[in-house]
């Protein structure tokens, strides 16, 4: 957004060069509408003059991209075959690449700039030389709406202002003919509420095109003899808003982000519907590809928002929406089970947060079904590994939110077994932990039976993606509420429901299960009565394996690159080697443990990422992760590329 001065192209062209040099690590570049002699020229466009005048500028900033392989996006008036157009002028290298016409001519409320300006569709020719244009150079330049740019893999379209404003945008067609980031040279001028409908239009439409927009916005130095330029400018990303200026009125800035291709290009694999439409509207509109002289981009992802917690959102405000919507999901989910079932809801209930959430989805269930809440059988089954925190707690829980509760000790059954298969309880290995998880499971189960109920599963999002459950025992259930929401997700969950006072009697006991720290609890307590086996010591921080799982699964991100995305968002936590030790066990697990994911109870799709083999994903149990680890093995030699 530079300075600028209406008509003095002069001077608009030195602020722009002065930018260009501000921005020298760019690799895309916009500026906004007309930027060369002003959008609020009016009449004076008709001047020969400002059309001569506009041609020498625009030579003056082309000669200064000379060198750069950054991609330069210019607004400028052009006569073309005794027509005026609005045009945005890509420059790449010292050279004019193309040159694309603005499509929709507004003429209406306060535009009307049919009044100076053709349509491109008016065009009759698809190329013209540099001179004829009025430019410096013996070369011919593309000209059209019909033109997508590429640039090392990435390809790129242009629109002009009200071109997006449009039913069909030009963009949205650009999308479908391959264009990933699309650009957009405009003068919006600023009225009540125009800043929020604006940003909305930028964001669907990036949504909807599976692309990056980025939007440029004439400033307030143009004209205000009727109007006010805000200088509003955005970058958005497959729906979300990446950047956008601060001020609502505003000119003389910078605005720079980094954009994430892979993201685009993952997506549009994915979503089929895309192509779909991609080939069901390609006779529309036949796009030529103009090639780029550029042989990398300088963007690393340094300037990319990562958030160390994809899955929770910033802000309370956020977080509180999303976490309530979760737990009517989850709720709405249950309660059609529980309708379709009938019968109690059995819970085993460990004082740990999982198995707390999934007790207040049964509590809720109950309440929203007009249902005693003792129809809620909270089962606490102690063992040799429950601390006196957890076994309070789940009983404190139980007692406040007026569930039915049964305490049933396992020990002497898990001994017991013990003793059938011959195996030594000093010996605290896999058996030793795997027989009181399924002991559990058996008395759930069992228990359902008894009083005419279906088990409720609390596994997590998490645990499910690492295997971190002991097959047929935790990892099984008649329906699991939490399978949808990731461990680092789960704690917002239950600091919701005390936020929104949803059971104001258990406030108390769940702000100590919140801070709680997470275990299996299947080793025996130490000599103090602590939790002697803390999950995130064993298997690494859930933090780490949450962002990894969002990463390589949600977007299918190369090992390097989730490693390369996890250093800039945990700069600040762990080094190099603890991000890559975990990110290593993430892949051996996910990989490893795929065979308990193929056979996963039902349960409700929260979010974007699901694992059930009748949702989202797919994959053979016996896969080999050979070709990530290998990917893994590089980086830890030094290979960073």
């Amino acid at each position: 957004m530079p300075k600028l001065q209406v008509g003095d192209t002069v001077f608009n062209a030195d602020e722009i060069i002065k930018k260009l040099r501000g921005a020298e690590d760019a690799d895309i570049i916009v500026f906004p509408e007309l930027c060369i002699t002003g959008f609020t020229c009016a009449d004076l466009f008709f001047q020969s003059r400002l059309q001569q005048a506009a041609a020498g500028a625009l030579d003056k900033i082309v000669s200064a991209s000379e060198g750069s392989g950054r991609i330069i996006f210019i607004g400028t008036p052009l006569c073309i075959d005794g027509q005026l157009y609005n045009c945005a002028v890509c420059i790449c290298g010292g050279v004019i690449r193309g040159i694309i016409p603005k499509t929709i001519i507004p003429n209406y409320n306060e535009f009307y700039e049919m009044r100076w300006f053709s349509s491109a569709n008016q065009l009759c020719r698809s190329e013209i030389s540099a001179d004829a244009a009025g430019f410096c150079g013996d070369y011919t330049i593309p000209i059209g709406n019909d033109i997508i740019f590429e640039a090392d893999g990435v390809k790129i379209g242009c629109e002009i202002c009200e071109d997006l404003w449009s039913a069909l945008p030009p963009s949205t067609l650009a999308a479908l003919g391959g264009a990933e980031v699309i650009v957009n040279l405009s003068a919006s001028n600023e009225t009540i509420s125009k800043r929020n409908y604006r940003r909305s239009l930028v964001t669907q439409q990036s949504a909807r095109c599976l692309c990056a927009y980025i939007y440029t916005s004439a400033g307030s130095d143009e004209s205000t003899t009727d109007l006010v330029f805000s200088g509003h400018s955005l970058i958005a990303e497959n729906g979300s808003l990446t950047t956008e200026n601060k001020n609502t009125i505003d000119n003389d800035y910078l605005l720079s982000a980094d954009i994430d291709i892979g993201k685009i290009k993952a997506d549009r694999l994915k979503i089929k519907s895309f192509r779909e439409s991609a080939a069901m509207y390609a006779s529309l509109k036949k796009f030529r590809t103009v090639h780029l002289p550029v042989s990398g981009f300088a963007g690393d992802g340094s300037m990319c928002k990562i958030s160390k917690l994809p899955f929770v959102p910033e802000t309370e405000t956020e977080r509180l929406e999303r976490c309530r919507d979760i737990f009517e999901m989850q709720t709405s989910g249950l309660s059609k089970r529980l309708s379709a079932a009938g019968g109690k809801l059995v819970i085993g209930v460990s004082g740990g947060l999982d198995s707390t959430l999934a007790l207040l989805v049964c509590a809720r269930t109950m309440k929203k079904a007009g249902r005693p809440l003792t129809d809620v059988v909270g089962i606490t089954m102690p063992c040799f590994g429950t601390s006196g925190r957890t076994y309070s707690n789940s009983l404190e829980l139980m007692k406040t939110l007026g569930v039915t509760a049964a305490n049933i000790n396992i020990k002497n059954a898990c001994l017991g077994h013990f003793s059938d298969i011959g195996h030594d309880e000093s010996v605290y290995d896999l058996t030793y932990e795997n027989s009181q998880a399924r002991e559990r499971t058996q008395v759930l189960m069992d228990y359902a039976g008894k009083v005419g109920g279906f088990v409720v599963g609390t596994g997590d999002l998490s645990e499910l993606a690492l295997g971190w459950c002991t097959y047929n025992a935790d990892h099984m259930s008649m329906y699991g509420v939490n399978s949808g929401i990731p461990k680092t997700l789960v704690r917002w969950m239950v600091d919701s429901v005390i936020k929104y006072n949803l059971f104001p009697e258990s406030t108390e006991v769940l702000k100590d299960i919140i801070d709680t720290p997470i275990s299996p609890e299947l080793l025996p307590p130490d000599a103090h009565g602590k939790i002697a086996q803390e999950t995130e010591s064993i298997i690494g921080p859930y933090a780490l394996h949450d962002f990894f799982l969002y990463y390589a699964i949600r977007y299918g991100f190369t090992p390097k690159k989730v490693f390369r995305l996890a250093e800039i968002a945990f700069k600040n936590d762990f080094n190099r080697q603890t991000i890559l030790k975990w990110l290593k066990n993430f892949y051996k697990r996910f990989f490893s443990q795929q065979f308990k994911r193929s056979c996963l109870p039902d349960g409700v799709k929260i979010g974007s990422i699901c694992l059930s083999p009748r949702g989202d994903w797919r994959m053979p149990s016996d896969a080999s992760s050979a070709v990530w680890l290998q990917e893994l093995e590089e980086l830890e030699q030094g290979g960073n590329k």
